[in-house]
């Protein structure tokens, strides 16, 4: 296994962390829910801690709070200075300061522990972080990193790029983690993110390298041709090399549910060393984008020109929503996106028809036209799981 400096921690963490938010159910199927075959689950994380992975990624909500308590029994049965646990904090539910501390003592309780390793406010964005500040959250975590109760300080983020630096500033964060992947250098913190939180000297870990399963299975036939890999190799052995090419990149959590994924990720792992890819191999990664890029629907550049809409609606990232929906049809993703993240007057639905985003745009789209058939679209995607 290749390990790899966590920021400024002083950790050594192993280049291929295990996010818990994807075990099998006793019947072998993936689920988001509370019924994980349990057994199998600690199985696979002893293998996981065999193969030298020693960061270990879980959240309050993960399996509806049974994820931190897999991991409980997990680590009853491996010594204590062997294995990282990272959990987050649950902003969302908090209504009051103290609440902080309340789940925080509620997620002691399920990992069976009195000390986590690395703790992280879980998903911020623009909205939650500012009611983070209400309600004393990063004094929170400064008392509690000073008690020992936590070692290190960090934070996930899901929102737009220019929130990212924000928040990054506004306190002496351990390390964050981040959305990052061959297709989404730009989307969430991006590339420009990542490579400013390496510099302030945060670790960075990255979160959905293969876009929850989405790059790796059931290519369209444009960029399965991309691709051309070799007999035996797997789309997953370039996307992760890629990420760790970086060498801003701490680690890269997998959430790895089956022995098989489990063993092939911990193979790349060992010798993806940053700077290793060949120029051919980064070449093969440009050719893929592109690909990807000729699946869009609508030729909307996310400039902006287009804002501020009237009525609220959020032209820009819904039409970022149906791209991504046609790269990947059968994910999940855009559907959540578009009716569990979007605000009801953000979507398209609440268009007037004025005209107005039409005669801002630069790259002269029929923008109303557009969003009559995003919302066609995207109303009906099936909408579930959780983050």
């Amino acid at each position: 296994m290749q390990y790899r400096e966590l920021g400024r921690t002083g950790l050594r963490v192993s280049a291929l962390g295990f996010g818990c938010m994807r075990f099998l159910s006793k019947r072998g199927r993936d689920t988001w829910g509370r019924s994980i075959d349990q057994a199998a689950a600690v199985r696979l994380l002893l293998e996981a801690a065999d193969l030298g992975i020693n960061y270990f990624d879980t959240a309050y909500n993960y399996h509806r709070g049974a994820s931190e308590r897999v991991l409980r029994d997990f680590l009853k049965q491996v010594p204590a200075h062997q294995v990282l646990v990272a959990t987050k904090s649950p902003v969302w539910k908090m209504k009051r300061p103290g609440d902080f501390r309340r789940l925080l003592n509620v997620q002691l309780k399920r990992l069976g522990t009195d000390r986590i390793d690395l703790y992280l406010l879980h998903a911020l964005n623009e909205d939650s972080f500012r009611k983070a500040l209400e309600l004393g959250a990063l004094e929170f975590l400064d008392a509690e990193r000073r008690s020992g109760r936590i070692g290190f300080a960090g934070f996930s983020f899901h929102d737009k790029p220019f929130s990212f630096i924000p928040i990054t500033d506004a306190f002496d964060w351990d390390f964050c983690q981040i959305q990052y992947n061959i297709i989404d250098m730009e989307e969430q913190a991006g590339r420009a993110g990542l490579m400013y939180a390496a510099g302030k000297g945060l670790g960075v870990v990255v979160m959905e390298p293969l876009r929850g399963g989405d790059l790796v299975r059931r290519l369209p036939p444009a960029v399965a041709e991309a691709w051309s890999l070799p007999a035996g190799r797997t789309v997953a052995d370039p996307c992760l090399r890629w990420i760790w090419n970086h060498p801003e990149v701490s680690l890269i959590l997998s959430g790895m549910n089956t022995s098989g994924q489990l063993v092939e990720n911990a193979r790349l792992a060992a010798d993806a060393l940053p700077g290793s890819l060949s120029e051919d191999d980064l070449l093969t990664v440009e050719r893929v984008q592109r690909a990807y890029t000729g699946l869009h629907r609508v030729g909307c550049t996310m400039c902006g020109y287009c804002l501020p809409c009237p009525a609220g609606v959020y032209i820009p990232r819904i039409f970022n929503i149906m791209n991504e929906a046609c790269m990947f049809p059968e994910s999940v993703i855009p559907g959540m996106s578009y009716n569990a993240w979007l605000r009801p007057e953000q979507k398209a639905d609440q268009c007037t028809g004025c005209g107005l985003c039409e005669e801002r745009c630069p790259q002269r789209l029929p923008i109303r036209e557009k969003l009559r058939e995003t919302h066609a679209l995207l109303a009906a995607h099936a909408v579930g799981g959780e983050s």
